[in-house]
């Protein structure tokens, strides 16, 4: 795979620096995948493709043949090793390749709606990241959420309510995420819905996903990160998000919900 992709770039005259900035990639990664000193993952060879410009008929030869492991898993203390704020780029290089995301949240407020300080809250909880690294790791995630304001693109959000509730910060901090919440979900290209805790629920939130469009889906565990292609496994994932979408309260619905939550942590706030 690495030495097919060398001569697909040999042959388009491109340079190694070049295609390895355009798939938010070191030089240096290129050139291992290239020499076969490292495998390459399937989002790598996305990355790749899409910088050289491939036709969709060879991308999809080469994704064939890179489905061998349609599945991937990625441990967080590897890329806590690697950098974290270089897996927020990768993910940024992914979205930046979507039409419209659907992400289900059963475990902390998404990444793309989070507020500096709740996100500094999550990059605080044990192993907490070195301060360098969070204000990377920030940064690059903050600049993930310009993507919101880009009209052509939609998002869709279901979060589940205990997600609301569960203070893994001050409640003043909280009653800010959640403000921040009833904001975006007035953007046009936004759609935010809230599972309630009170409603027949169709399944258990057993693992957070992100479906990108309907060729990729991200899935997070507690040890690691898993990526597959395979379409029984996307489709699966967009099935569940639809049922739970189904359960989902929107729009004025679903800012009372959220409201009343904040209301009741700016009222503990005062009380403490």
């Amino acid at each position: 795979m690495g030495k097919a992709l060398r001569d697909v770039r040999t042959a388009a005259g491109r340079t190694g620096e070049a295609v390895a900035r355009r798939a938010s990639m070191s030089a240096g990664k290129l050139s291992k995948i290239e020499n076969g000193r490292v495998r390459p993952t399937l989002r790598d060879v996305e990355l790749i493709l899409a910088a050289l410009g491939v036709s969709e008929e060879a991308k999809a030869e080469f994704l064939e043949a890179a489905r061998m492991e349609a599945t991937e898993a990625t441990a967080w203390r590897l890329l806590r090793r690697m950098g974290p704020w270089k897996h927020q780029r990768t993910i940024q290089a992914i979205e930046d390749r979507t039409a419209t995301l659907r992400l289900f949240q059963g475990q902390l407020v998404p990444g793309l709606l989070q507020t500096p300080e709740y996100m500094a809250a999550v990059f605080a909880l044990p192993p907490a990241l070195p301060e360098e690294s969070r204000a990377r790791t920030m940064a690059a995630r903050l600049e993930r959420q310009r993507a919101l304001y880009q009209p052509a693109r939609a998002f869709q959000f279901l979060i589940c309510e205990h997600v609301l509730r569960w203070l893994i910060c001050e409640p003043s901090v909280m009653a800010v995420q959640l403000d921040r919440l009833v904001s975006l979900s007035r953007l046009s290209n936004v759609r935010i819905g809230v599972l309630p805790l009170n409603r027949h629920m169709p399944d258990f939130p057993m693992t957070c996903f992100s479906l990108h469009d309907d060729r990729l889906v991200l899935v997070e565990t507690f040890h690691a990160e898993f990526t597959t292609r395979e379409p029984s496994d996307v489709r699966l994932h967009s099935e569940t998000f639809e049922r739970f979408s189904a359960a989902a309260l929107y729009g004025h619905e679903m800012r009372s919900l959220v409201e009343g939550i904040r209301e009741e942590f700016f009222r503990e706030r005062e009380r403490s």
